[in-house]
Parts: structure tokens; C-alpha cells; sequence
């Protein structure tokens, strides 16, 4: 019988470097996942799994079981995404005093048209709360429950969210139309 993911979590806080490999390995290509859906960008994502798997030997410290180790792993990826967010807007900012506005205004301009399919364009129109709740959602196939747990609202919440993105998605599609 395979090791479960929590008693893994628990001996990796201990120090065991073997249950913390099978954890990433186990866990990396959904960390990934979850991670291009909350970044829209192949690059980021990649920056972002390397920020939470380098930051997780510190933070297993605190996982104290009460939930799914998946859900709190994904909730450790919800909150790196955050921070990276907050750091590149008060880079953004810092940038208007440096001259550096218009090559920040270009490479947004160029990560907008590398923009690949539909969907991930309205998505990133979308606000972090809507698009986080779809990110989970979406193609982890996560309950509303679930994804209530990781993003620490009500159920009715992620019910909420879910609706209101399907009715922005239909405007948008009937705008273009």
C-alpha cells in the first residue's frame, strides 16, 4: 500500500528527504497546473513551482494535517501566487520613479499577444478571487467544497464565483460575436 500524502508531509517535516522527493514528485505536475492557470504564462509558472518547492521544507513545518495535504499544497501555491503579485505591482510601481514604465507597458503588451486560446485571455480579464476559483475548479475538477477549503470562503462562495464568471464568459463571447 503506497504511503499517503500526509503521513509523507509529516516524516518530510521531520527531516526525511526521501518522503519530501516523493511528495514533489507525486505533486509537481498539479502544483504546475495550478500554477500557469493562476499565471497565464508558461515562464511565471515555472518561477512560481520553483519559489513554493525551494520555500516548502520550511513550510511542511506547518502543515498540521486538518485538511488534505493537496489542499493545503494548493493552498501554499494560492498564496506564493499572491505574493508574486503583490511584489510585481510595488515593482511596477517603484519602476515609475526609474523610467522603466514603458518596458514594463511593452512586455505586458507582448505577454497579452502571446496569448494563446480564448479562454486564458477572458480568464486573465477576470478578477484574482474569479480567476483563482476557476483555476481550481476548472481542470483539477475540484469540488466547490474543496476549492471553498483552499481559498478559505464559503461554499455558497465558490457557488457565487462560479456563476459569475460563466456569465461574464457568455458577454464576452456575445460581444464578439
Amino acid at each position: 500500500m503506497a504511503t499517503s500524502d500526509e503521513a509523507l508531509a509529516r516524516a518530510a517535516a521531520g527531516g526525511d528527504r526521501d518522503a519530501f522527493s516523493s511528495l514533489i514528485s507525486r505533486n509537481y505536475d498539479r502544483v504546475f497546473g495550478l500554477a500557469f492557470r493562476l499565471t497565464g504564462r508558461r515562464e511565471e509558472a515555472e518561477d512560481l513551482c520553483q519559489d513554493v518547492c525551494a520555500s516548502l521544507p520550511f513550510k511542511l513545518a506547518a502543515f498540521r494535517g486538518e485538511a488534505r495535504f493537496s489542499t493545503w499544497l494548493y493552498r501554499v501555491v494560492v498564496n506564493a501566487a499572491h505574493d508574486r503579485r503583490r511584489r510585481a505591482a510595488t515593482h511596477a510601481r517603484a519602476a515609475v520613479s526609474w523610467g522603466e514604465v514603458e518596458i514594463s507597458r511593452r512586455a505586458e503588451a507582448a505577454e497579452a499577444a502571446e496569448a494563446q486560446s480564448w479562454l486564458q485571455g477572458a480568464m486573465s480579464g477576470l478578477s484574482d478571487e474569479l480567476r483563482d476559483t476557476m483555476a481550481l475548479v476548472l481542470d483539477d475538477e475540484m469540488t466547490h467544497a474543496a476549492a471553498a477549503e483552499v481559498l478559505g470562503v464559503s461554499e455558497g462562495t465558490i457557488s457565487w464565483r462560479v456563476s459569475e464568471v460563466r456569465k461574464r464568459l457568455r458577454a464576452m463571447k456575445e460581444a464578439e460575436a
